[in-house]
Formats: structure tokens, sequence, C-alpha cells
């Protein structure tokens, strides 16, 4: 933000100090001062336009957007050619996410200032956070050349070329720069090393791999990543299958013999392939050998080995693993399960173990008994796995193993997901408890607990478990925490919790808070733009962005999305919730006399006002008896006004606002089939058939047996047959992709 004034409204020495304090009051996020000093100036100069226009930007910070966009118009109509008034419309724009908006307005306080770098910078990092390629190039060619001496302008430069495709000019950038440099940069110059790596990246995404190896082993030597450049030049090496891709591996297996990437690679470097059995066992008992504590070589094998050498190497691994007490042995085996005889001999082995177990080496018989006890656990979960499901062996096995040892976490926790699998959350969330308190420092049972009684609707249950590893500090209690945490998983099973109970809006609040961390993460990458290029971190800059491009094809994404889609249906479908999810088990309002559905509102009006009361006596008496310190509490950030989510149950138009969710599912989750499910569901009834016939494509596609298919063609036949609007391009295009629905 510049703090200097255009000509027109200067003000007096002292107030243009005063101002400059308001800039720096605004970067430093310390917006109460910031305030108080853009008052004084405007107690003099009422109708200074860029005081007021900080003033606006400040009060828009913190959560004014209305008061802060009036404010910013007065600023411009007092002085329409103030660059600053102009940058700081766009910065408020940028904060409401209408980001061409934004764009428009920079480039106007631009034409303004051309000189200015901080409109230029804002300007830069809004083009690339919506991947306008060409305008970011465009932009940073712009801010090289106001200072070519700055190497984060070149660097930026290259990644604008980069990610726009331009391999070959990207490269030439960093190429130039280097050409500048009059000395030699030192081996602790971690920036130019690494955009030195960087280049070495981009020769090799233009395809050329010889030229990257060339050019990685003439700087290797200098380079102090060296974990990098060896993981590179290996990757490299089998890529162009050079005998030396081996040394290479080896190498770095002596580093980490963890690392299952690397077995990978080594023994596809060897040459070795799937068929070449004797070849792959003599290669994975050297490197056994060779690093006796890895696991990974001892168990590799037996996804290769068949029958009777499967039966030897399988023995002697769970033997080692059982007697060493490895909970996760069972893990580590069952994706053998997809191969039906190897699942029946590791049955059988384990079997074996469990009724006469193996000699021991000596006579411990503390030993020989956590020897047993591991093969019960094994066995537990071996039957309760769903390729091998024996839900009543798996539950005799959990409790002999409890007999045996009835403080392991492990057996109860076993015994609570056999009960899960049977159908009887209840006893599930109960068992699940009981295993929680017999660890209550582990973080981990106390999550799997809190997921238990989520699943069994015990919501304050779950909450009153997951707060005993939060701080508790925040103005909304536990959940506060978990928000603030951006712990999507509890608030994914306690909003699908709440869809079952049909109390739909605690549902949508959880799912468009969801929703919003989301967006959050994605609203992240702007604090990684500059960032990123002063501390020289390239590399994983670019990757950074890369993952961003995929962020909602996560399952945590999908499932919730999923289920607040199926909430707004459930709406739509049965506006009668929206009065409470009592009314959900009334049946619909034309199934119901009058006086029926009168005396059902009424009862669920009661309760509903009912769970507002306790929510608010809830937060009223967490706030007397916890007050939030100072220290603890947040400029601008609001308490929930709304934490029944009564404002997103009370919607006009279910259908559209599920097209939140929907939109984006569909774009970055096409091969979800509940994703095409929901997205027919809202199609055929908003009655876009065009897009309803591609989710029924698309379903079809991705499994020809669900058991929705039939229906959903039959619904879109009738729908297609008795719409009237239907244009005879659509028509067309039905016909072409889906000629049946027309017969």
């Amino acid at each position: 933000m510049s703090a200097n004034p255009p000509p027109g409204q200067a003000l007096s020495h002292k107030d243009a100090a005063n101002f400059r304090q308001v800039v720096r009051h605004f970067e430093n996020k310390q917006y109460k001062k910031g305030l108080k000093s853009a008052e004084q100036i405007l107690k003099k100069n009422p109708n200074h336009a860029d005081t007021q226009a900080m003033k606006a930007l400040i009060i828009g910070t913190q959560g004014q957007t209305d008061a802060a966009f009036a404010l910013a118009k007065t600023a411009l109509g007092n002085n329409m050619k103030s660059h600053v008034c102009w940058h700081v419309y766009g910065l408020l724009y940028r904060n409401t996410k209408e980001y061409d908006e934004s764009i428009k307005a920079y480039k106007f306080a631009l034409r303004l200032e051309p000189e200015s770098a901080p409109i230029q910078r804002d300007l830069a990092h809004l083009q690339i956070q919506m991947r306008d390629f060409d305008g970011y190039v465009q932009s940073r060619k712009a801010m090289l050349q106001q200072k070519p001496g700055i190497r984060q302008n070149w660097t930026a430069l290259a990644i604008a070329h980069h990610l726009g495709g331009d391999y070959e000019e990207a490269e030439n950038v960093l190429t130039t720069y280097e050409e500048t440099l009059k000395t030699k940069p030192a081996r602790s110059d971690m920036e130019h090393w690494e955009a030195v790596m960087y280049k070495n990246k981009i020769i090799a995404e233009s395809g050329n791999l010889e030229k990257a190896l060339d050019h990685l082993e003439a700087v290797e030597k200098r380079i102090p990543d060296l974990q990098g450049v060896l993981e590179t030049k290996a990757d490299y090496l089998l890529k162009l299958k050079r005998p030396e891709a081996v040394n290479a591996y080896a190498t770095l297996l002596d580093r980490n013999p963890e690392n299952s990437a690397y077995y990978d690679s080594y023994i596809s470097a060897k040459g070795l392939k799937d068929d070449d059995v004797e070849g792959l066992k003599k290669a994975y008992a050297e490197l056994a050998e060779k690093f006796p504590k890895s696991d990974l070589p001892r168990r590799r094998p037996l996804d290769f080995l068949q029958g009777d050498k499967f039966r030897e190497a399988a023995d002697a691994y769970l033997q080692k693993m059982l007697r060493k007490g490895v909970p996760s042995t069972f893990a580590n085996i069952k994706q053998l399960y997809t191969d039906a005889s190897k699942k029946d001999i590791v049955q059988d082995i384990v079997e074996g173990f469990a009724a006469k177990p193996p000699a021991q080496t000596n006579g411990d018989s503390d030993k020989k008994d956590h020897f047993e006890s591991q093969t019960l656990y094994f066995l537990a979960q071996h039957y309760n796995y769903k390729l091998s499901r024996d839900l009543d062996k798996a539950m005799s096995y959990a409790e002999k193993c409890i007999a045996l040892d009835e403080s392991s976490v492990d057996a109860h926790a076993v015994k609570a997901r056999t009960l899960k699998h049977k159908g009887d959350a209840a006893a599930a969330s109960k068992e699940m408890n009981a295993a929680r308190a017999l660890d209550e420092r582990d973080r981990a049972i106390n999550t799997k607990c809190a997921k238990y009684q989520l699943r069994n609707d015990e919501n304050d249950a779950a909450l009153e478990t997951a707060s005993k590893f939060t701080q508790n500090k925040t103005s909304g209690g536990p959940l506060g925490d978990l928000l603030e945490m951006q712990c999507v998983w509890y608030l994914t099973e306690d909003g699908q919790s709440y869809l079952r109970q049909h109390k739909l809006g605690l549902a949508l609040k959880r799912f468009h808070q969801i929703l919003n961390i989301f967006d959050v993460w994605q609203d992240d990458q702007f604090d990684f733009h500059n960032f990123s290029l002063r501390k020289g971190m390239i590399r994983a800059y670019v990757d950074m962005l890369r993952w961003e491009d995929h962020l909602r094809d996560h399952p945590f994404f999908s499932r919730a999305a999923v289920s607040a889609v199926e909430a707004y249906i459930l709406l739509h479908d049965n506006p009668d919730l929206v009065h409470g999810h009592l009314m959900a088990t009334n049946g619909s309002a034309e199934e119901m006399s009058a006086a029926d559905r009168k005396k059902a509102l009424k009862k669920a009006k009661r309760e509903q006002e009912k769970l507002e009361k306790a929510e608010a006596d809830k937060r009223a008496a967490a706030k007397a008896a916890k007050p939030v310190p100072k220290a603890d509490q947040e400029d601008g950030k609001k308490e929930d006004n709304d934490p029944l989510g009564k404002t997103l149950l009370e919607t006009k138009e279910p259908l559209k606002d599920a097209m939140k969710f929907l939109t984006p599912l569909l774009e970055y989750c096409p091969d979800v089939e509940d994703a095409q499910v929901v997205g027919f569901e809202v199609y055929r009834r908003r009655e876009k058939w065009l897009l309803a016939t591609r989710c029924w494509l698309k379903l079809q596609h991705l499994n020809a047996s669900h058991e929705k298919l039939a229906g959903f063609k039959t619904e879109l036949k009738k729908g297609l047959k008795s719409a009237d609007g239907l244009s005879d391009k659509v028509r067309e295009v039905i016909k072409a992709e889906a000629g049946e629905l027309l017969d």
C-alpha cells in the first residue's frame, strides 16, 4: 500500500506522517490504532479521500463489508484520480472474492500510478491466484523491468512462463539472470541453488531428460540439498534406463532403508520383472541381509511368491512380527487378501499359531502369553476384514484376547469394530469408550471413540470426548477449537449424524463450515505468492500451487458435499423440516390432515425453541464460567450468531443453494458415484434434463450395475416426454449420447 497521497489533496506535514502511520498500522494488523489515527486526520480533513479509503479498508477487514464499500465509494467521489482509492477498492473486492472486479480496480489504479510496486504486486498475486498465466506473465515482466536487480522478479517471471507451459522461455529467464552474476555464488547461497534446482526441474518437465541430467551433473557438487540431488539424479537415470541407476538407488537405500519407493525403483533399475520370481526373491534376500532392521525387504516377497514358497515366507514373517508384538501386522498383510489362495494360507498359518504356538527359543512364559495375545488380536482383525469376514469368529477372538489381557486397548477397539459391523452402533460406541478409558492420554483412541459416538448420534458425548484434547479457550468452546483447528473429519461426522436425525439446520451448518475451510485453504495461497519467492523456496511453491489445483478432489470434500446436497434435497422434498426434525416422523404434508399437520407443527416449533434456548444457555454459561482472555481474542473475529444453522435452514431455494456444493463436486470429483447420484437428483428436480442425462450416463459408465440406474432411466424418460421447453438442439444432443431415452 503506497503511503504517498496524490497531488490535489495534500496534507500538512504532521497529518501526512499520521497517514503513513495508518498504513503501517493496517499492514501490522493493528486495526484499532489504525482507525484512531485515521479519525484524527478526518477531524481536520473530513473529505480526505485517501484517509477515507484506508479507514474503509480497515473496517472491511474487520467484517463491516457494506460500510467499507460505502465509505470507499465516498472516497472515490472525493478524488477519482487517487490510485490509493482505486487500490483500496480492489482490495475490498478481493476480500469479498469478486476477483474480476478487483482486477479492474487494480488496473485502473495502475493507469494512474504506473510505477506503483504494491499495486502491481497485488495484481500479479491475484492473477496467479486465478491461474491467469498470460496476465501474470505481463505483470511479472513489468515488475522485472522496474527492478531488474532483484532476483525474485526474475524467478517469478520464470515461474509465470513455466506454469503457463512455456518451458523454453522459463529456462531462458533463469539462464539470463545467471549470466548477469559477476561473482560465483557461495555454496551457502540457498536462494541461488534452489533456483538452479528449479531450472533443472523445468528442463526435465520439458521432456529433455538427457539435458536435465547433464545440467544436474554439472552443478551437483555445489548444491547443498544433497538428498534432493541424489533423488533427482536417480530418477533421471532410471527413466533413461542407465545401468548407473542401480548404484544411485543403492546409495539412497543406505541413507533411508525404510522408503518403499526406493525399493521399487531399485528393483526396476535392476531390470527385474514381476514374473521373475527367483530374481526378485534373491534381490530382496540380499536387501534383507543388508538392512536387518528394515521390515520391507521381508514383507515385499509375499506379494509375488505363490504356493509353498509363499507359505514358508509368510510363516516366517508372521512369526517374527507377532513375537515382536507389532500392532500393524494385519494392516501390512491385508492387501494380500485380494488373492483368495493367499488369504486362506495366512488364515491357516495364524489359526495354527492359535491352536499350537510355535516353540520358543527360551521358556519365557511372558513372551508366550504375548505371542498368544498378538495372535488372537490378528485373528480378530482377520475375521473383521471385509474380504474374510466372519463376525461371530471375530467376536470370539476379540473376547479371548480381552480375557488374556484386560488392559489391551487394541483388543477392546477391535471388539468395538466388530460390534459396529454387526450393526450395533450403541454397543460399539460403549465398547470404544471403554477402550479409551484404558489410556486417556492416547489421542488416537480418543479420536476413534469420538467418531463411534457420532456414528451412534451421541453428539454431545462426542464433543465432550473430543474436548479432552482441545484447549477450549475460544468463544465457541470445544467446537470452536475444532473449527479453529479445521478438524474436517469431526465436522463431517457431526454433520452426517445430524442429517440422519433430520436436524437439517445443524447438518447444513457443519457442511457449510467445511466448505468455508476449503475456501480458506484456497485463499491461503495469497500468503505464499510473496513469501515463497522472498524465502527462495520455489520448487515447494510450485508443488503447492499444483496441489491447490486438486484441492477439492479430496474425499474429505466429496463426502461433505454429497451429504450437504442430500440435506438440501430432503429440505426441498419436505419443506416442513424447516420447523424442526420432528416433522420428519410425521410424513409429508400431503399425507397428513390439516389438523394433524397443525398439531405436529406446533410440537415441532416448541421443540425447536427449546433447542435454541438450551444452546443460548449453554453458550452463556460457558462464557461466564471461562471468559476468553484478551490475549486469545483475535481482532475482527465475530462470535457465531447462528450456531444452530437457522438461517441456512430457512432458505427459500434449497436446490439453488445446493449448487454451491454440487458444482465443485461434479467438476472435481466426477468419478465419485454418489456425486453423480445427487447430481441427477438435483437436476431432475430443477428440470435440467440435459445435465441430468449427463449424470445418468456418467453413473452408468462408473458402475453399470448401480442399483439406482434403472429408476433414473425411468425418471428421465418420463421427464423428457413431458418437458415442454426442451429445445431441438438439446434433444439432438441427448439423442446422440443416449438415444434410448427418447424412444
